[in-house]
């Protein structure tokens, strides 16, 4: 079922559980998905319920907006085995998962470390829109954002504004990209 995503490489995808949709890394190994959840609401929806659903989409600003939380304009189907986004393609299944400590240069917290059980497919299809290199700095300059607000690191500021600029330099003009440096500089 997993049978395009290669063994071992990363894909960021949406997570999509009970309350919450949120874009995380994931892992093929055989027929799963591995992935590493830190604490929030997905992390407690798979705790009380391990139905989810992975979607795939090549919509960086839809990633980043979901990442931060910010208005997305999706439609949200619930249905006997979950809940998924409209029109994204996709599985439906369980999770496998266990708490553990985690440890970082940015602190120590609780991590789930999952593993998708893909049950069935859900249909949907995506535009085809060739990977654009600025959308790969966007989705570096959401990672280092969402890292930064944990920690309040200025390296990590300082990593943000430099891949915004690249980001610029590609050609990318994303409202998104605007709100994540308005919120550096302004320390949120």
């Amino acid at each position: 079922m997993l049978g395009n995503l290669q063994e071992g490489q990363i894909y960021e995808v949406l997570l999509v559980t009970a309350t919450n949709i949120t874009p995380v890394g994931v892992v093929r190994r055989g027929n799963a998905l591995e992935f590493k959840l830190f604490p929030g609401r997905s992390f407690r929806d798979l705790l009380e319920n391990p139905l989810a659903s992975v979607q795939v989409t090549n919509d960086v600003e839809l990633i980043v907006r979901l990442a931060l939380n910010l208005p997305a304009g999706i439609n949200v189907l619930n249905g006997e085995k979950g809940r998924w986004i409209k029109g994204l393609p996709g599985w439906y299944g369980r999770v496998e998962h266990r708490v553990e400590k985690w440890k970082d240069r940015i602190g120590e917290a609780e991590i789930l470390l999952g593993k998708f059980l893909p049950e069935g497919k859900i249909e949907g299809s995506l535009e085809p829109v060739p990977i654009s290199r600025a959308d790969c700095y966007l989705l570096e300059m959401a990672v280092h954002f969402t890292r930064f607000l944990v920690s309040r690191d200025p390296g990590m500021a300082s990593r943000v504004l430099e891949l915004h600029r690249e980001y610029r330099r590609l050609g990318g003009s994303s409202e998104v990209a605007d709100y994540i440096v308005e919120r550096i500089e302004e320390g949120v």
